[in-house]
């Protein structure tokens, strides 16, 4: 018998760099559910405890906040994301082209 190990994406999570691209593709959603769900992936590869300590929010106030239910305030997302080691930043959305 094949034993196969579950899949979890914060076993990849290692660098700001991989942790920007992982939140990107969730952002370009539009998906609140899974943008959330990418927050808790990011939190748990970060340590939930270290973005605690790093956000000055508690570890329940945190789980709460990346439940599918959840529409956490602005100033919460910023500082999770700075504890994250990332910004958000504005781009254009690409015009269509017209052939």
């Amino acid at each position: 018998m094949v034993k196969v190990s579950k899949f979890d994406a914060a076993d990849y999570l290692k660098t700001p760099a991989a942790v920007a691209a992982y939140l990107t593709e969730a952002f370009e959603t539009n998906d609140l559910v899974y943008i959330l769900t990418a927050f808790d992936t990011v939190a748990r590869a970060k340590g939930i405890a270290d973005v605690s300590k790093a956000t000055g929010l508690s570890r329940e106030s945190l789980y709460k906040t990346f439940k599918e239910t959840a529409k956490p305030e602005f100033d919460t997302v910023r500082k999770v994301m700075g504890s994250f080691g990332v910004k958000l930043v504005a781009e254009p959305i690409e015009e269509k082209k017209i052939a």
